[in-house]
């Protein structure tokens, strides 16, 4: 996959809904049921991020429910490039951007959604063909006036902002022109996780989905 063809598929995944949840699961058990709620409620893609012992087992998981497209996030290595895809992974989303992960993801076919925090860093992806990035730590970056003036000179590329995004600030986001979707890590708090209160986290998707950009 070149990261042309990359970019034009994070793009599509990007558009399925204003906002992809960024998921820290614990609880294997919570997989299939809390893929079931964050789709039913308009979020059919899902960032599961390798930040627990189960997290590749969540993916393959979700990935057998029906609607979900179902990536990995915190990809920082080729390795977990490579586990990821067999996981089912179909998309990826990393922090940052090395050539060794760049080039683990093109050489397996899995599109990536690489972080950038600087034009430096935006420039450099581009140099290499990737025109849909991830921004992040958004929040601690200077917020969506911060990727608005990135916006400026580097109007070809577009963004998923992650990184301390509420239901409230992901609006600000949401009407740049640079920003297809936003990441979040609300929709599914881990209170509700751990209550199997299914129904709260199907609501705040649904809220989440009906967000206007």
């Amino acid at each position: 996959m070149t990261p042309a063809e990359a970019s034009v598929k994070a793009a599509e995944i990007c558009h399925l809904a204003p906002v992809v949840p960024v998921l820290v699961i614990e609880e294997l058990a919570h997989a299939k049921p809390l893929a079931q709620a964050l789709v039913k409620g308009g979020l059919p893609a899902l960032e599961v991020t390798l930040r627990t012992p189960v997290a590749l087992d969540v993916i393959r998981a979700m990935a057998e429910v029906e609607g979900g497209v179902v990536g990995a996030g915190t990809l920082l290595t080729p390795a977990d490039v490579k586990a990821a895809k067999a996981a089912g992974a179909t998309f990826g989303v990393s922090p940052g951007a090395t050539d060794r992960l760049l080039d683990a993801c093109e050489e397996y076919d899995l599109p990536l959604l690489a972080g950038a925090a600087t034009c430096s860093e935006v420039m450099a992806l581009m140099e290499r063909g990737y025109t849909v990035q991830k921004f992040f730590p958004a929040e601690s970056n200077g917020g969506a006036s911060a990727l608005a003036s990135i916006g400026a000179p580097l109007p070809q590329v577009s963004f998923c902002p992650t990184g301390g995004i509420t239901l409230a600030k992901a609006p600000e986001y949401l009407k740049l022109k640079n920003v297809l979707c936003v990441g979040g890590s609300w929709v599914a708090p881990k209170a509700l996780m751990q209550a199997g209160d299914w129904a709260g986290i199907e609501k705040l998707a649904a809220e989440a989905a009906a967000l206007p950009r």
